[in-house]
């Protein structure tokens, strides 16, 4: 009951409330959590497990829908579904189902938990989460965070990460970013044009605090337009700008910040070709972008990624992956468009 409880309990619904979402995995129609705790039932059951039918049906469902699963899989069972299926599965399409268990911002809690936790510091998953998500999901991701491990976030990346690297993340994580105003305010946009332009390349070393307080504050809308209006004061683009000015974690995590406010989805899609194409293909990095973007952007993702690569996410898949990850990976990505 723990586990159910644990995983499943707390129900964020309002993800990234103030941001359009283009999820791949919709709710079932003609949805019947009976019927299909049944067919899991049987699946986890049957000599070899049936590996298949289990990625049909909770790739094909929403987190909220594989919810009320999981409570008809233990009425009926008088067993936890989570616990059944970590017994049944192995390997990558385990994790991958076991993420697919978890709201996205329970799956976000668990991976920037993971990351800190232990030994040494996963920074490059910290910088990808942290960077990459709104301030309404980060909002969220902090009381879930709280909820599910007992600690406030922020202590806990304080407390792994150290100077202005921390300072960035800690003022991402203060959620003080400006909403997008409909009302453009050109004054603004050339004074922060010009802020950062001064305190970077103009000089020499960098005022960093300038740059991590316009980046963490304004809206996205706004900064993006800042970009455009930096390049009328630096011979080099913001991202430029950024490699020839810090290094390191810092260096990465302006980077990502950039790329977002850019074009998220490309940022992703450039994300998962490289991880997909490296030596010894980094798995981590594609399941954690699949199964915690599925219901939110995965959709405009693929098309990003056909756009700029010239083949879809699926065919990239199908060459990089094997047997049922391929599969969960397939089911998660939807049809090829």
């Amino acid at each position: 009951m723990a586990l159910v409880s644990e995983f499943l309990g707390q129900l964020s619904l309002n993800i990234g409330a103030h941001e359009p979402t283009f999820p791949t995995v919709v709710p079932a129609m003609d949805f019947d959590p009976d019927r299909d705790a049944a067919r899991v039932e049987t699946a986890i059951k049957t000599k070899g497990v049936d590996e298949q039918t289990i990625i049909d049906i909770l790739t094909q469902r929403t987190y909220v829908q594989r919810r009320d699963i999981a409570f008809a899989y233990e009425r009926k069972a008088k067993k936890d579904m989570i616990s059944a299926l970590k017994g049944a599965l192995s390997g990558s399409l385990e994790t991958v189902i076991l993420g697919l268990m978890k709201s996205t911002t329970q799956y976000d809690a668990t991976e920037i938990r993971g990351s800190i936790k232990g030994l040494g510091t996963d920074e490059e998953t910290l910088i990808e989460i942290l960077c990459s998500r709104s301030s309404h999901e980060l909002v969220e991701i902090k009381k879930v965070y709280k909820e599910l491990f007992k600690k406030e976030l922020d202590k806990d990346v304080a407390g792994d990460t150290s100077g202005n690297f921390a300072k960035l993340l800690l003022a991402l994580m203060q959620t003080k970013r400006a909403e997008p105003s409909s009302v453009v305010d050109y004054e603004k946009i050339d004074e922060d044009a010009r802020a950062l332009y001064d305190a970077g390349v103009k000089i020499k070393g960098t005022d960093v605090p300038t740059w991590i307080s316009i980046m963490s504050e304004r809206s996205v809308p706004h900064l993006q337009k800042v970009f455009q209006r930096y390049k009328s004061y630096s011979p080099y683009d913001m991202q430029e700008s950024i490699v020839k000015e810090v290094k390191g974690d810092l260096q990465r995590s302006f980077l990502v910040l950039v790329q977002c406010f850019e074009n998220k989805q490309l940022y992703f899609a450039k994300r998962l070709n490289e991880a997909m194409k490296s030596k010894g293909a980094k798995e981590k990095i594609v399941t954690r972008i699949i199964v915690s973007r599925c219901e939110v952007d995965l959709k405009k993702i693929c098309s990003e990624y056909k756009a700029n690569f010239g083949q879809s996410l699926q065919q990239t898949i199908m060459e990089h992956s094997k047997g049922d990850y391929q599969k969960v990976l397939l089911g998660l990505c939807g049809p090829d468009q």
